[in-house]
Order: structure tokens, then sequence, then C-alpha cells
């Protein structure tokens, strides 16, 4: 038996077969999961092919996290395909180059405000988009890089991170009385597709390597994959409005 058997979890975030929720999805149906996927625009037909090589491909259904259509209609999708959810696998996040780095000083609202909408208060727009179809007792995982510091290559998205840490905990709050968790792991850096467009981010080359007390691969996804299916398990009843670090122990060392 599954960790995950009998349960059905939304998954958001499939791009190439190195997201991180597609490393999740895989390992959610090696523990029994049955999946129902998102995903958005032109990209769906890509997340398309992507899910087909799954064990078991599920259905994807249009999600734009900025269209109040989309989110408006989507419990009555999931209700196409499942009676109710179990969980959310939360990997969605977008930037304008104008926001990030050193555009943070010069960006405008325009700029900006795509991180903190969709990087930042998506976590709470999907969940209230579910909410319909949530299980008492469900989970809700989040992945971010811990937004407690200042990336300087970040900008606007570092401060999207840091909303979205503190969106995870209000929600723990508010859907606590029907034991719903949500919690989020934070992990380092990730050779895939999303980090490889950040402009930059060859600075930090070594640098999770050398410092976090366990090492860290940035090539292995199953570390932080096997976090999310962790917390969307049963195995987690009373933990809520947490950040689980999975970055080799990185964030404990000081200077």
């Amino acid at each position: 038996m599954g960790i995950l058997d009998g349960k059905t979890i939304l998954v958001t975030g499939i791009f190439t077969e190195r997201s991180i929720a597609y490393a999740a999805a895989e390992h959610a149906q090696q523990e029994g999961a049955t999946l129902i996927f998102t995903g958005f625009g032109r990209r769906s037909k890509i997340t398309q092919k992507i899910v087909q090589r799954l064990p078991s491909p599920g259905p994807v259904l249009e999600l734009d996290v900025t269209n109040q259509e989309d989110l408006d209609s989507l419990h009555n999708r999931i209700l196409g395909h499942a009676d109710s959810l179990d969980g959310i696998i939360h990997c969605i996040s977008a930037s304008k180059p104008e926001a990030v780095g050193p555009g943070f000083i010069t960006a405008d609202w325009d700029d900006l405000s795509t991180s903190l909408q969709i990087s930042g208060a998506s976590l709470q727009s999907v969940t209230k988009a579910c909410l319909p179809v949530l299980a008492d007792g469900a989970s809700i995982v989040g992945v971010t890089l811990d937004g407690t510091p200042v990336w300087p290559i970040y900008g606007w998205a570092g401060v999207a991170k840091a909303t979205y840490e503190s969106t995870n905990r209000y929600l723990a709050y508010h859907l606590g009385q029907r034991k719903i968790r949500c919690n989020l792991v934070a992990c380092g850096p990730l050779d895939n597709f999303t980090v490889a467009a950040i402009d930059g981010i060859e600075s930090t080359d070594g640098v999770w390597e050398s410092r976090a007390p366990l090492g860290w691969d940035r090539t292995d996804l199953q570390p932080v994959a096997s976090a999310v299916v962790a917390l969307l398990s049963d195995w987690f009843p009373a933990t809520t409005g947490e950040i689980v670090h999975v970055d080799g122990g990185y964030h404990v060392m000081g200077m």
C-alpha cells in the first residue's frame, strides 16, 4: 500500500519532465494517488504531452490563475473527473523581467503585480477555487525558495515568495476548522527550465553545494518530490502553516 492510496490530488505547474511538479506527480502516483492536472494557455498542449509520460496519465484542465472565469469554473470541471479532492500540489509562479534583479527599484505596479498575483497570491486563489470539492482533512502543498533573506537576482519575485509564505500561514489558520493543512517545501536551486530562466542564476553556482551541511545536488528532484508527497499524506496530521526546508541544510548556515 502507498501512503497516498485512495487520494485524488490536483497538480499544477507541470511544464517539462524537469518540473518539480512532474517529479512530485510521479512520486505521488507511485504512492497510489489519482491525479488531475492543470495547464495554462499554449502551455496546456505541452503539459498534456508531458503528462502522457507518467505511469498513469490524467486529465489536464485549463487554469489561468489571472482569469476569474477559469477559477470560478474549476471545481465543476474537477467534478467531471472526481467526486472530491484530497490534496493540491501548487507549483505556479511568474514574474516579468522588468521586476526582477536590479529592476526592483525601477519596476512599476504593472511590472511587479504579476509577481505578487501569480507567485504570491495564487495559492489562495487556487485553494478558494477548489474549496467546494476539497475534502475535510485534505492537504495543500506548495513549493518555494526561502523568502526570508534577500536574493538580489530575484527582486520582486523574492518579495512574492515572502507573500507566498505568509499566504500559506493565513490559509492554515482559515482552513484549520476543516482540518485542511497547508504547508510549503522550501528547496535549493534545481536544474530546470524555471531556474535557468532567471537572469544571473549562474552567480549561485557552487554556493549550495559548498555550504549545505548535507551537500546539494541540483540534478536530483527526488528529495523535494518526497517531501511534497509526505506532506500530502496522513503522516503529518497536525502539521500546518509550516515551511519544510529541503535544501541540504543551507538555510541554517550564517556567513
